[in-house]
């Protein structure tokens, strides 16, 4: 079989970046008022966090079946998995909200987080068929076109809202039917685009001259532990991942209430939010290209730098709305596109093709399970220690992102 490898990873890109847009719209419409839903399903503030965190639980776990899958039969079975159990978890929200059932709500948003998977493992679908010159831009503009979708799906609440009353269904529930019609779409763009798939087309290619089988591919989840812990470049990667979306997590979930302790408006909190998801993602493809020129350990340190920063102005913030809250949140935004984009990149390049679904899949599930940690603890440190504890803890993560790269990130010199 021949292929243009060039032209394929082009076709591949624009294909991705196109079923990321429609499952980002999806994800964000649903998180926009899983909160909100969850409160009035409970009843209790305390409870109204446990959707979200629900939702970010799923997204780690569904991680193991979507990379096995992925390396027995390619991505595009991989990616559909999980935008499949979207949709079921879309449609089980639903009907919880109908019977006002608290519970059956928390296991729809299990099966929700299958679109934050999905969307989550693109970013390295984009980067099965590129050159290792490019592998960091191409890898960064699949996590770009997020950006679309995170400023489309909460500006859907409104009509989500008209959508839920013309369906005689609770009015919330408008924003989770508009989530399933966005991870259908994306379901038809990979079945019907992603073709061939880049996964398989990869090992197509990478077959030596012989013509040799290339070794078979193990999607577990065992595989994927051994193969980055024997590997301090990958692990390298997983830690920068894991531990910057902790930090992330940590700050962003509880500045709203920050700022509603202040008497800020809905308004100011949403711009903050609004600045936050622009640093997240708008500046990933100019990341990619740095990762591309410098290599990852030292993007990693910048965006540990950057996160540094971030919490520690965030720790001297006032309750209420403040420009340095605003700057501190922007900048923990943009530390984190730093350590998505290069921790991602230096795991691939450690791992060889036949393992990098199982240890990717791996990788996303310590940063999704990192990332419900920090979302569940946060809560707790805010209500016992204040919001600049958030921030000094923060801080103290990124360090520990530095030390890592440090010791770990160093290319290993070839044995004599």
């Amino acid at each position: 079989m021949t292929i243009d490898r060039e032209q394929l990873q082009r076709r591949t890109v624009r294909t991705l970046v196109a079923s990321q847009v429609c499952g980002g719209v999806g994800v964000a419409s649903g998180i926009a008022v899983m909160a909100l839903l969850a409160l009035r399903l409970s009843g209790s503030e305390t409870l109204s966090g446990l959707g979200t965190t629900a939702q970010v639980l799923g997204g780690a776990l569904i991680t193991v079946p979507v990379a096995a899958l992925s390396a027995r039969r390619g991505r595009r079975a991989g990616l559909s998995l999980g935008y499949a159990l979207a949709v079921l978890g879309a449609i089980v929200i639903v009907l919880a909200a109908a019977a006002r059932s608290f519970p059956l709500m928390l296991l729809g948003a299990l099966l929700f987080g299958g679109a934050t998977t999905a969307n989550s493992q693109a970013r390295y679908a984009g980067a099965d068929l590129a050159s290792a010159q490019h592998r960091g831009r191409d890898l960064s503009l699949v996590v770009w076109a997020a950006t679309i979708g995170s400023v489309l799906g909460p500006n859907l609440v409104g009509p989500g809202e008209s959508v839920g009353r013309a369906l005689h269904l609770p009015r919330l529930t408008g924003s989770f039917v508009l989530a399933t019609l966005g991870f259908v779409l994306a379901l038809v763009v990979l079945t019907l685009l992603l073709r061939p798939d880049p996964l398989l087309a990869a090992r197509e290619l990478d077959r030596d001259p012989a013509g040799t089988t290339a070794p078979a591919a193990d999607g577990s989840l065992r595989t994927g532990i051994r193969a980055v812990l024997s590997d301090r470049r990958a692990l390298c990667g997983m830690l920068t991942t894991a531990l910057g979306h902790a930090v992330m997590i940590s700050v962003m979930v509880m500045t709203p209430l920050h700022m509603d302790h202040g008497g800020a408006s809905l308004r100011l909190i949403g711009l903050v939010i609004s600045g936050h998801i622009l640093g997240m993602y708008a500046f990933s493809p100019v990341t990619g290209w740095l990762v591309d020129r410098f290599g990852g350990p030292v993007v990693a340190l910048g965006a540990a730098a950057i996160l540094l920063s971030g919490g520690l102005l965030a720790a001297t913030t006032q309750e209420g709305m403040s420009a340095r809250l605003a700057v501190a949140l922007f900048l923990v935004g943009v530390g984190w596109s730093g350590t998505l984009v290069s921790g991602s990149t230096m795991l691939t390049n450690a791992i060889p093709l036949a393992k990098r679904p199982a240890a990717q899949g791996f990788a996303d599930l310590a940063m999704g399970l990192a990332g419900a940690a920090a979302g569940a603890g946060a809560g707790a440190i805010l209500q016992h220690s204040g919001f600049a504890m958030l921030g000094y803890l923060g801080a103290v993560i990124a360090i520990c992102i530095a030390v890592a790269v440090l010791v770990l990130g160093r290319t290993p010199r070839p044995s004599t």
